[in-house]
């Protein structure tokens, strides 16, 4: 261990020790995620523990430590023709990687190049005994038994402090195209669905206010070939990239009108075919649609357990994005767990941190 690593763990043995919480953070850009903090746990800045400590990119590998800024990291990969393909959002400038492995949340292109989890091959965690524990590895086959470093992802912090993480690069496309079309809801929804049983390079897709847009990436003759097929109207490429990122950053107008409406935001994970009338019947408010229509996204002020049990009729779950401290301590910001994965939950926290030492309350109010 190296000697910030030792301090870390002398913090978390005297954390142990006075029966006192920690409160793991790395920038604080994901403050407004999950439960609301414990008032007092003591702050344990992850942001100091930076660098990167592995990189070959012809092995599309790079292992960096966990207070490492994401936009360091892209803009190291970003000069080798490379990204991380799951495109995380910042949320902040001084955003870290432990924050996005452990926030777990994933950009446009999550539908066609999967989530965060998918790309962690292998991470370095300080328990909450203060041992540094590893698993996984560098390269893409090497676990048996259970992933543990993939289950890091979405873990708020919950199980540990991220020391190091290996991830998956892959690299930039050499072509892509932004199309536009004008349709309403119900015709987008059939859209995506039906070109996304076919072979089309899609790596984006974002419906509101009756515009879909559709992103194509990948070799120029695929991208062209699709592009004339799909038909639509194609954007220049500056207007591509801004509109894009507004959706990763969550700086679009649906956005900005919500937060300043003060509107609770949900998120909503449903089947792809999911009918608009189960969801709408019990939500009123603006909506946007992403990944293919699997990620609905509502600024509504409805009841927490009508939009819940929407999204349940609909065979999926929703979570309180953004909302008051109060809302979301009084509903919980995660849609409730069914007993059995709760149990799993419960034994995950108490196998890695049995004396609860690790941002209590923040995934779960008993975890």
């Amino acid at each position: 261990m190296s000697h910030l690593e030792q301090q870390f763990a002398e913090t978390v043995r005297d954390a142990v020790s006075a029966r006192r919480t920690l409160r793991i953070r790395g920038s604080g850009s994901k403050d407004f995620y999950g439960q609301p903090w414990a008032q007092d746990a003591a702050v344990l800045d992850a942001g100091s523990h930076h660098g990167v400590v592995d990189y070959e990119p012809t092995e599309l590998v790079v292992t960096v430590r966990g207070g490492t800024p994401l936009a360091e990291l892209e803009a190291l990969l970003h000069d080798n023709g490379q990204m991380l393909a799951f495109e995380p959002p910042h949320f902040g400038p001084a955003t870290t990687v432990g924050g996005m492995v452990a926030a777990g949340l994933s950009g446009p292109r999550r539908a066609t190049a999967g989530a965060v989890r998918d790309y962690v091959l292998g991470a370095r965690l300080l328990d909450g005994r203060g041992a540094a524990l590893s698993f996984g590895g560098r390269v893409m086959k090497n676990v048996a038994g259970y992933d543990v470093s993939r289950a890091l992802a979405g873990s708020l912090g919950t199980l540990g402090l991220i020391l190091e993480v290996s991830l998956k690069t892959q690299p930039r496309p050499v072509a892509e195209a932004t199309l536009r079309f004008e349709f309403p809801e119900a015709r987008a929804i059939e859209e995506l669905n039906r070109w996304g049983g076919k072979p089309l390079p899609l790596s984006g897709s974002a419906w509101a206010d009756g515009e879909l847009f559709v992103r194509l990436s990948g070799a120029q003759a695929a991208v062209l070939s699709a592009s004339e097929k799909m038909g639509g109207e194609k954007m220049n490429d500056g207007e591509a990239r801004v509109l894009w990122q507004s959706l990763r950053e969550q700086t679009h107008e649906f956005f900005a009108v919500a937060a300043k409406d003060g509107l609770p935001l949900w998120r909503m994970s449903v089947p792809s075919i999911a009918p608009i009338d189960v969801l709408h019947s019990a939500m009123a408010g603006n909506t946007l649609l992403e990944w293919g229509g699997a990620l609905r996204w509502f600024a509504s002020a409805s009841a927490p357990a009508r939009v819940r049990e929407a999204a349940h009729k609909a065979g999926g779950h929703a979570t309180l994005f953004r909302g008051t401290d109060d809302l979301r301590q009084s509903i919980g910001a995660f849609h409730p767990l069914q007993p059995a994965i709760a149990a799993i939950h419960r034994k995950l926290k108490t196998a890695f941190d049995p004396h609860g030492v690790f941002n209590p309350g923040r995934l779960y109010p008993e975890i």
